[in-house]
């Protein structure tokens, strides 16, 4: 068995196009730990960024990867190309509010009015 482990070349696409990356992670890696890395690595200069794992989906293949999944357990072989790079589609998506919190602070929010001239 040789000492060098198996690596992966990935990059991010986000939803506007920009990608991060690409970089090497070895197969074992865990989706949950790519998340954690695109988080770290998320341009500055974005606004509505991710703030935990949980708001990441990321897509690959046509799946939303599982957090408990690796990196060598989420290839296809349709979308491996010998040293080619693996493009994953980054998704945020904020956890949706708690239900006993009120999304509208101004109750003028909701009010609808018409003026006829």
């Amino acid at each position: 068995m040789s000492g060098a482990q198996e690596q992966l070349e990935i990059k991010f696409r986000l939803t506007d196009g920009i990608d991060i990356g690409p970089k090497n992670f070895p197969v074992a890696t865990s989706v949950a730990t790519l998340k954690e890395n695109i988080i770290s690595q998320w341009p500055k200069d974005k606004q509505n960024g991710p703030r935990t794992a949980k708001d990441i989906k990321l897509i690959y293949a046509g799946r939303i990867l599982e957090n408990n999944k690796t990196v060598g357990d989420c290839r296809s072989p349709l979308c491996d190309v010998p040293g080619g790079v693996a493009t994953m589609h980054v998704v945020v998506q904020p956890p949706p509010p708690e239900k006993g919190k009120k999304l509208d602070s101004d109750p003028k929010q909701n009010k609808c009015g018409c003026v006829i001239l």
